[in-house]
């Protein structure tokens, strides 16, 4: 239940498994959750990338605030002892918009994610959201927390 919306151009990133002589993937792959889910949410995926030799992880992000998660992603990326395609579904793709300013990271991929402009936030794009849009039931914050309804 996201919108999503984007006027930038992403880099192009190849990202190969390796070859038969069982070199590594040129790139890993990491892969961040949505809200009000967790990172289980990318098991089916991360399997398939698996069995094709991929490295992949999943970022566990605690969902308290967009910089925590924000953090979460960067440390994942920092594991990392190459470049990096950050795969963000719903919410997961705000986050991937923030950390995907690191020098490790080749490449964004946006899942049904909300891929907000400088300036934007999640926030703001549920409130305008384009004509026939859908609109995640998100109550209004209270005490820092957002609820769905």
């Amino acid at each position: 239940m996201s919108t999503p919306k984007s006027n930038r151009q992403e880099s192009k990133a190849t990202v190969t498994n390796g070859n038969s002589n069982g070199t590594k993937a040129t790139k890993a792959v990491v892969l961040v959750h949505g809200g009000f889910v967790d990172g289980s949410g990318w098991a089916g995926v991360y399997d398939i990338l698996k069995k094709k030799g991929y490295d992949v992880l999943i970022v566990q992000n605690p969902t308290k605030s967009l910089a925590d998660d924000v953090a979460v992603t960067k440390a994942a990326i920092a594991s990392q002892d190459r470049e990096v395609i950050l795969v963000g579904h719903s919410y997961g793709g705000a986050v991937i918009s923030e950390a995907g300013n690191d020098p490790k990271v080749a490449g964004l991929v946006y899942v049904t994610a909300f891929a907000p402009d400088q300036g934007e936030s999640v926030g703001s794009l549920i409130a305008n959201p384009p004509p026939g849009a859908p609109v995640p039931p998100i109550l209004p914050p209270k005490d820092g927390y957002l609820f769905l309804d």
